[in-house]
């Protein structure tokens, strides 16, 4: 299987269960660019279908796109936090995350 089918199949393992909270621990990490906009779009849908989601990820792009409320983590301290879409506007995390 490739990378993005492998975590394709986690997601739904996760799901068989039902729950109301999934965790994703780095969902996109070694995929292809479109094999991550897949998952976003999994992650996303998965969401609206009345899961809660608890998504850790390095791909601060991608992760801010598809939340609600974002932590930003340096050296083990939360620096900032919030709504995503006020998140992805800051210069700061523009400049350091999103390459901007």
């Amino acid at each position: 299987m490739s990378g993005g089918e492998q975590q394709m199949l986690a997601v739904a393992r996760g799901l068989m269960a039902k729950p109301r909270l999934l965790l994703l621990d780095e969902p996109s990490l070694g995929l292809a660019p479109l094999v991550v906009l897949e998952i976003g779009k999994i992650v996303t849908k998965v969401h609206e279908n009345g899961t809660a989601i608890l998504l850790v990820e390095q791909n601060a792009n991608m992760a801010l796109k598809i939340s609600n409320i974002a932590y930003v983590i340096e050296t083990g301290e939360i620096v900032l936090q919030g709504k995503s879409e006020i998140i992805r506007e800051d210069q700061r995390v523009k400049e350091a995350y999103l390459g901007k």
